[in-house]
């Protein structure tokens, strides 16, 4: 039972898109914070990465209709 609910993904199952995109916004946040990256940079990642954690929040909406 308990390797069943893990090769489904157990409790982060269908979150991984979730959790990544809060990850690279952090990273962004970060690398800009060091000095690694400028502010355009910056928003042009988090903007990339939001854009990607919307798509997927739209998708679910819609799936199954």
């Amino acid at each position: 039972m308990m390797k069943g609910n893990l090769v489904h993904g157990g409790i982060l199952a269908d979150k991984k898109t979730y959790i990544m995109s809060g990850v690279g916004i952090l990273s962004a946040i970060a690398s800009y914070l060091v000095g690694d990256a400028d502010i355009f940079v910056m928003l042009q990642a988090i903007f990339t990465v939001g854009g990607i954690y919307f798509i997927r929040k739209s998708d679910n909406k819609t799936k199954g209709k």
